[in-house]
């Protein structure tokens, strides 16, 4: 079964990511790919995310894809339950997932069961174009990426962090999109369960 969660902020809908796993969490291999951050100032929303997943019983390795390869990081992950992507700069995290192989990697280990969680920036390298990056300036294109297609893991895009002030400007954005988006905030997810996708966490779906 493919098991996919996107989700805007991670371990604030932990009760959603306990619900997926197909065994306690204290008996979950769980990969923390923590690239994005790297591009990032304030790392406390990282040591936030480790705290709580460890205060739920995961096992934790944090790993950092830049300067691996794909053999390394096959070796790494052989044994995870869980692939879970953190947020951060969505432009590097993307650069790094090309550059070390970890989409072809972490595209095998979904085939074989494994669950990746994305968390922002993590749930944008999986639609079909990390575009939305862009569209509330929220990143910095740090790398000077210029080919943004995503894993297209999925068949639709996302806009996290969801603010009413937003709204306008997603408005413009989606219009312009050549494919569906959906609009999360802090306390929702999309789950993608063998290609059924539903809406999880708190609060209706936002329509724009």
């Amino acid at each position: 079964m493919k098991t996919i969660l996107l989700t805007s902020a991670g371990m604030d809908v932990k009760e959603e990511i306990l619900e997926i796993l197909p065994k306690p969490a204290n008996q979950i291999k769980l990969a923390h790919i923590s690239t994005a951050s790297k591009a990032e100032g304030n790392l406390s929303y990282l040591e936030k995310e480790n705290r709580e997943m460890k205060a739920l019983g995961f096992q934790v390795e944090e790993i950092d894809i830049e300067g691996k390869n794909e053999a390394e990081l096959r070796k790494l992950l052989e044994d995870r339950d869980v692939i879970y992507v953190q947020g951060g700069n969505t432009f590097y995290l993307l650069k790094y997932v090309r550059e070390s192989g970890f989409d072809k990697v972490v595209k095998d280990l979904i085939d074989k069961g494994v669950i990746y969680i994305g968390v922002s920036a993590g749930s944008y390298i999986a639609c079909p174009t990390i575009e939305m990056a862009n569209w509330k300036s929220q990143d910095r294109n740090v790398v000077g990426l210029t080919d943004f297609a995503g894993l297209n893991l999925v068949p639709f895009l996302l806009s996290v962090h969801y603010k009413p002030e937003y709204k306008e400007v997603l408005k413009r954005e989606i219009l312009a999109a050549k494919y569906p988006v959906k609009i999360l905030t802090d306390e929702q997810a999309i789950l993608i369960r063998d290609g059924e996708i539903s809406l999880v966490g708190k609060g209706e779906e936002i329509k724009i």
